[in-house]
């Protein structure tokens, strides 16, 4: 059975941080249908000033942050003394679990292209160790089929196995089509599937997804994504369902409003940090 269509999410144009422009795709209001995603930012500018004003230090706790920059670099920094920096076609993953305080700057480039995900962590996950990865270019398989190229940002795809994340479990592809062709992507039935167009249009179940969309599908065995006339870039994201509830306040998601009073109390109180953390690089 093949997956349909089920939601369509345009986004809009904001400003977060210290002043970055972007999309703010998915968020508050689309946690319910995209479970486990929740919040998707995408970057996409050739002006410098729409995004070097960075993100200052603050914190996170109870979610995964995924950085991917198809094109531009970004430097991450935390409170624990790590500093790294992923450039094009690399992402940044980093489980915030009990608590992190980080800052992320972005320097000029040609071009800054990309997406920010933040991945819910499952209730019995929430206050475990954080952790910072940085998966390199040379990491990143780039796996050609007839009609374009997928490179396996993270999870597995046939017999092809990119980085595993720690929890949650989550497969990533940056699928790149030429134009008039198509990809076929087999996928568990319950699984909770999504894409994002990167860059270009695609069809799914006969209907056109314009460039900026974010798509929950349905429930099917299969994924089939056709390109236009014209060569398309498309992000493939799938994982599974937590359905548990959701307190979310600012950079912190928990599972109640009392482990949102506690993260708001160890802030006020300096015990937000509960470990170390190693870094890996």
């Amino acid at each position: 059975m093949n997956r349909k269509i089920k939601s369509k999410v345009i986004g809009f144009r904001t400003v977060d941080g210290a002043g970055v422009n972007l999309v703010r795709v998915l968020g508050r209001d689309n946690v319910t249908e995209f479970d486990p995603i929740l919040m998707l930012d995408s970057f996409d500018s050739t002006n410098p000033s729409d995004y070097v004003a960075g993100f200052p230090m603050h914190p996170h706790r109870g979610i995964e942050t995924i950085s991917y920059l198809y094109k531009g670099k970004m430097v991450h920094s935390d409170t624990l003394g790590n500093e790294d920096s992923i450039s094009d076609g690399e992402v940044q993953w980093m489980n915030s679990g009990s608590g992190i305080e980080h800052e992320e700057k972005i320097p000029a480039s040609e071009r800054l292209l990309g997406v920010q995900l933040w991945l819910n962590l499952p209730a019995k996950d929430k206050m475990s160790k954080p952790s910072y990865n940085h998966i390199k270019r040379v990491d990143i398989r780039e796996i050609e089929f007839e009609g374009g190229m997928l490179r396996l940002l993270a999870g597995k795809y046939k017999d092809h196995m990119g980085y595993q994340g720690e929890h949650l479990p989550l497969d990533y592809y940056d699928i790149h089509l030429n134009g008039n062709s198509n990809i076929v992507i087999d996928t568990p039935y319950n699984d909770s599937v999504m894409i994002f167009t990167l860059l270009g249009d695609v069809c799914v179940g006969g209907e056109i997804i314009k460039e900026k969309t974010a798509v929950k599908l349905t429930e099917g065995n299969s994924l089939k994504i056709k390109s236009t006339d014209k060569p398309a870039q498309v992000l493939f994201i799938k994982s599974i369902r937590l359905n548990e509830p959701i307190a979310w306040a600012g950079p912190i998601v928990m599972n109640s409003n009392e482990e949102l009073k506690e993260a708001s109390y160890d802030l006020k109180n300096g015990t937000f940090i509960k470990e170390k953390i190693e870094f890996k690089s």
